[in-house]
């Protein structure tokens, strides 16, 4: 099995969840994906007074635009280049199906699938389903204050908070974090 940690930030209006960015951790630690949706309506994230003061600081300037090989990408870029990232090819896992945790999924995961469409319209060889801390702490009967903390200045970026879930995880198996 070949897991990996996801995680999020997206702008939410009780009707849509629009991506703003995007990261993935492997479980060994060794393999990290970060990207930025260009297509995200950033003057909306800015309205937002929460977003604003807790994901925009985290995130490069959006001056650059789609296909210019940065940080800020198309959703179909993003797709590309998380099915690269699985060794996908032809809607085959060339290994195995990855496992992909989140912490809170539910809005990650929508925010994930919608980078191929609708939920059926995802890739072959991707899970149809995302696995979640908070479910396994349930199950574990460990309480999220038990975990080790991330750094509140790291906190909704993308990427940190992928980091920190790979770490709670393991923790919550009693692995070495």
């Amino acid at each position: 099995m070949t897991r990996w940690y996801l995680d999020t930030e997206f702008l939410e209006d009780g009707v849509t969840i629009d991506l703003i960015s995007i990261a993935l951790v492997s479980e060994d630690g060794r393999t990290e994906y970060y990207a930025g949706n260009a297509e995200c309506d950033i003057g909306r994230v800015r309205r937002d007074e929460w977003l604003s003061r807790n994901v925009l600081p985290h995130l490069p300037p959006t001056v650059l635009g789609p296909g210019d090989g940065t940080f800020w990408k198309s959703k179909a870029e993003i797709g590309s280049d998380i099915l690269r990232l699985f060794d996908i090819v032809r809607g085959r896992p060339m290994h195995e199906t990855p496992e992909i945790w989140a912490d809170f999924a539910s809005y990650d995961w929508v925010a994930f699938c919608q980078l191929y469409g609708r939920m059926i319209d995802l890739p072959s060889g991707l899970p149809m389903f995302c696995m979640d801390l908070m479910q396994d702490l349930r199950q574990r009967r460990i309480l999220r204050a038990e975990l080790p903390k991330q750094e509140p200045a790291t906190e909704h970026s993308a990427i940190e908070d992928a980091r920190w879930l790979r770490r709670a995880h393991r923790f919550a198996q009693g692995l070495n974090w």
